[in-house]
């Protein structure tokens, strides 16, 4: 899991990264890939409490976007004009994000590891996520 920090007016799709998930505190909206559609419903919901409170606590878009190898980072990206964004607090709140839902964000890479790019279990980098 990675983090990332940005001051974008915008949000960029990379060819190089698929994003899962995000929000968007200037508009008020979440957004869920729907390519990701078949995970359970329990985990959909728990990554948009996570993406909604980021926002809501700090400001700001946050994105969760899967590398070209499979890691899940944490991009966030701020408009020019907003004095009120919170990066400290931005830096803060993810760190607490991976402590806390380390086995949830390292479940979601195996799964896109394995499913998505079609890596064999024996070959995906890291320990036993299960």
């Amino acid at each position: 899991m990675e983090n990332q920090s940005g001051n974008q007016s915008h949000m960029e799709v990379k060819a190089e990264r698929t994003i899962l998930c995000g929000a968007n505190s200037y508009e008020q909206k979440y957004y869920f890939n729907p390519s990701f559609g078949k995970l359970p419903e329990g985990i959909k919901q728990e990554l948009q409490i996570l993406c909604v409170l980021f926002t809501e606590d700090v400001g700001g878009v946050l994105i969760l976007e899967f590398s070209s190898e499979g890691k899940l980072t944490f991009r966030v990206e701020v408009h020019d004009q907003d004095y009120l964004f919170d990066e400290i607090g931005s830096e803060l709140k993810i760190r607490q994000y991976q402590r806390e839902k380390r086995e949830l964000l390292e479940s979601l890479e195996l799964f896109y590891q394995v499913f998505v790019l079609g890596k064999e279990m024996s070959k995906v980098d890291g320990e036993n996520f299960l």
